[in-house]
């Protein structure tokens, strides 16, 4: 592994993700896990842009970075959707809790079929586009805000948490089946080939 600082930047993320389960857990204030998971967010695109800039782009930075950001993601959102607490002080729990199923579930879905693309030499079929990125984030300021919401008492803190949330979760399917529509013409052709 190239130790250069994108790199170094995305395993920083990673190592984050249990100092904020620690945190939430143990109970801090939510202002300071929301801070923690926003500079972890931050690192996100800090060590995209670096890689680019200073021509610090690696193979390993590319298998890394998007699977510290789906680690970080579900982690967090397992633990947002078991906090009793705050699951009854949202506007739906089952919305909710459905919602952070399809994100989670969406992340293990295209991370397999990018793997799989990726065997097939197909990988750009299913590259990171914008919506994508939209996605992104708008699911890391529904997160911040949800962490943050128990520190700030006025209930719509909340509602724009939970509302992004949904937002984030609409686009997650968008997204989903256009990466999944692009990739059917491989799909098929591979079924094809296994039933000849």
């Amino acid at each position: 592994m190239p130790w250069t600082t994108p790199n170094l930047l995305t395993l920083l993320r990673v190592a984050l993700i249990p100092v904020i389960g620690a945190l939430y857990l143990l109970d801090f204030p939510g202002y300071i896990v929301a801070i923690v998971f926003l500079l972890a967010g931050l690192t996100d695109w800090l060590d995209g842009y670096l890689a680019r800039h200073l021509n610090e782009a690696s193979p390993f930075g590319a298998f890394l970075d998007p699977v510290a950001d789906k680690l970080m993601v579900s982690v967090v959102l397992v633990l947002l959707a078991a906090d009793a607490t705050l699951v009854s002080s949202v506007i739906s729990p089952v919305l909710f809790t459905v919602v952070t199923a399809i994100i989670i579930g969406r992340e293990i879905t295209i991370s397999a079929l990018r793997e799989w693309m990726a065997e097939l030499g197909r990988r750009g079929v299913v590259r990171v586009g914008w919506i994508g990125k939209v996605k992104t984030t708008i699911q890391f300021i529904a997160i911040t805000v949800l962490l943050g919401a128990e520190s700030v008492p006025h209930p719509a803190f909340l509602v724009i948490g939970e509302g992004l949330l949904y937002a984030a979760g609409a686009l997650t399917l968008w997204s989903m089946f256009i990466y999944l529509r692009g990739a059917w013409p491989t799909l098929a052709e591979q079924a094809q080939r296994t039933e000849t």
